[in-house]
Parts: C-alpha cells; structure tokens; sequence
C-alpha cells in the first residue's frame, strides 16, 4: 500500500461521516471518454465543438445533429463500474460513506451498488417526452432513429443537463447539507473546472480535505492529504471496516 493510501486508510477507519463528491476521472478507468483531458470529447473533431452540440439552444434547434453525436459519444452501455466505484459502494454499506455527489450521467455508481448518489447533471438513464412527460428508458434513447419521438409525437429529451441550463434546486440543496455536514470530502476525479458544481466544495468545513486527481484542481493547496494517482487504483488498496455504532 502507497503511504498516501495508507493516509487515506487511516482518515476512512477513524470517520463515519464521509462524502464523495467526483467527475469525469472516476468513469474514465471504465472507459468512458472524459470532456477535458487530451484524449477527451472536447479535443475530437466535430462540425461543432461539443460545448455547442451539448447545449440547450443547438439541442432545440438541431435536435438532428445533436442525436447523432449524443447517440454516438454520450450512450455508452459496455463500461462496468472499476474499482472506485465498487469500493464507494461498499464504503457506503459500512456507514461510513453518506453520499456520493457525482457530475458524472452514467449509472455506474448505481450499478455498483450505490444507494445515496446525487446527480448533478442528470442521467443518461432517464429520458422523457418534452411533451406529456412520459418516461422513456436507456434502450429507447441507444436504438432510437433519428430523433427520439414519443408515442404521443413530442420530442423526447435526455434528464442530463445541457449548457445553459440550470441545476436541480433539490439536488443541489441535498448536496449542499451532505458537503456541510461532512467530516470528510474526498474530491476524485474531477478537475473541478465546471461551475456551479465546483462550487459546492466552498459548503465544506469539516475535519479533511483530500483531493484525488491525476492533473491539478484549484483545492489542491488545501488538501490535507493530495494523491495524484488514477482513482480506482487508490482505492483498491482501501480496506473497508464497518462503522461503530
């Protein structure tokens, strides 16, 4: 074990209130394409740049163009959750993890068990008619031609949150009190570039600070404990106790 695992070891065993709060980096080891990284969304070539396709207005009006790249780059249904969120999930079912606080659309703390997750951004999961709202699952929106239509005709748009729109107010509030009352804030896999998510750090005054990035977040000066390794390979080395009651 790596002396920062074994510094992270000790902050796990010694709290029972911890928060999770992750981006892009955790889902990469399960192959999911990050947005910023050199190899991520954001330096591929496109007709238009993803920030414009992902957002609101392009989405209204080119809902065309904006399927095309969001059924191609956006519903990936083969990555499995990677050790990070399979050892989050376990954390949680001991009583030391209180939520996971992700800006990540892909299910996988879900699917590695994983009860308490606040989406900041939504979820590709979860699809309705913009019309009469009816709900529509993953396997609709993958098989989809064209522009995903409703039995009823309308539209049908994704529960992820596109540029230009805002936040979920409960969400938001929800991981607002997780981050306030926390003793611990473990920050992985994000860079913490994306606003107002980023933010939600400054809800923090708890006992540690630790940061687990590969590239520098703006919160590294104030870790008490910074591990600059791939998440889940940090926390494979995590052993999992169960809280005291």
């Amino acid at each position: 074990m790596s002396e920062e695992a074994k510094r992270l070891q000790e902050l796990i065993d010694k709290y029972d209130n911890i928060v999770f709060f992750g981006g892009a980096g955790v889902s990469t080891e399960s192959g999911i394409p990050d947005f910023r990284s050199q190899d991520g969304l954001y330096n591929q070539k496109y007709d238009y740049p993803p920030e414009t396709i992902l957002s609101h207005t392009f989405f209204m009006r080119h809902p065309d163009e904006f399927y095309r790249f969001y059924q191609d780059k956006m519903l990936c249904d083969t990555a499995k959750p990677n050790a990070a969120h399979l050892k989050l999930a376990e954390l949680e079912a001991s009583g030391k993890l209180k939520a996971v606080i992700t800006q990540n659309i892909d299910n996988l703390h879900q699917m590695a068990g994983s009860k308490k997750v606040l989406e900041l951004h939504g979820s590709v999961y979860r699809n309705y008619c913009m019309k009469c709202g009816k709900s529509y699952d993953f396997a609709y929106m993958k098989n989809a031609k064209g522009v995903p239509k409703c039995t009823c005709g309308g539209m049908i748009k994704p529960d992820v949150v596109l540029y230009e729109e805002g936040l979920d107010n409960g969400v938001i509030s929800e991981a607002v009190r997780a981050i306030s009352q926390a003793q611990v804030l473990i920050i992985g896999g994000t860079s913490l570039a994306v606003y107002p998510a980023a933010g939600l750090i400054d809800y923090f005054s708890g006992e540690h600070l630790v940061v687990i990035n590969k590239s520098p977040t703006p919160r590294d000066r104030y870790a008490d404990l910074l591990i600059k390794e791939p998440i889940g390979q940090v926390f494979s080395q995590i052993q999992v106790k169960k809280a005291e009651k």
